[in-house]
């Protein structure tokens, strides 16, 4: 389901998200979200991460644009118990590079963000990885 709705920023730059969103998404009070601001796109996108607690990283990787590069990304994290909160992959040159970047929370992984890293790197399709810690503002 889809809801589209037009919302007003205030003074201080906050925006008020509809109860009908919120009860949707099962968004209630103190809970995190991890906000993805695309400059390019001129997009916001926010998620809700699970639990205030959580390890949650951005996970960049350049990839060849071929078809099974992401599927073998997506079972490594898979198999490395690394839950993707989000993840948006496009292709950069048609047939040669993608980009993906996958917003992950590495409180249950199996390995830690250096180790995920270095096991992505050794994928075939895998051509450079960054992982970072996403910033927190509260």
């Amino acid at each position: 389901m889809r809801i589209t709705e037009v919302v007003r920023v205030d003074s201080k730059g906050r925006v008020t998200i509809p109860m009908i969103v919120r009860e949707s998404l099962n968004i209630v009070e103190g809970m995190h979200l991890v906000m993805i601001a695309d400059t390019d796109r001129r997009e916001i996108l926010l998620s809700p991460v699970l639990a205030p607690s959580a390890k949650v990283y951005e996970v960049r990787i350049e990839i060849e644009d071929v078809p099974g590069a992401f599927a073998k990304v997506s079972g490594l994290l898979a198999e490395n118990k690394v839950d993707q909160v989000t993840t948006h992959c496009a292709s950069i040159k048609r047939g040669e590079i993608a980009e993906c970047i996958v917003i992950a929370d590495l409180s249950n992984a199996a390995v830690s963000p250096d180790e995920l890293r270095e096991k992505l790197q050794l994928l075939d399709e895998v051509r450079v990885v960054a992982v970072k810690p996403v910033r927190r503002t509260f």
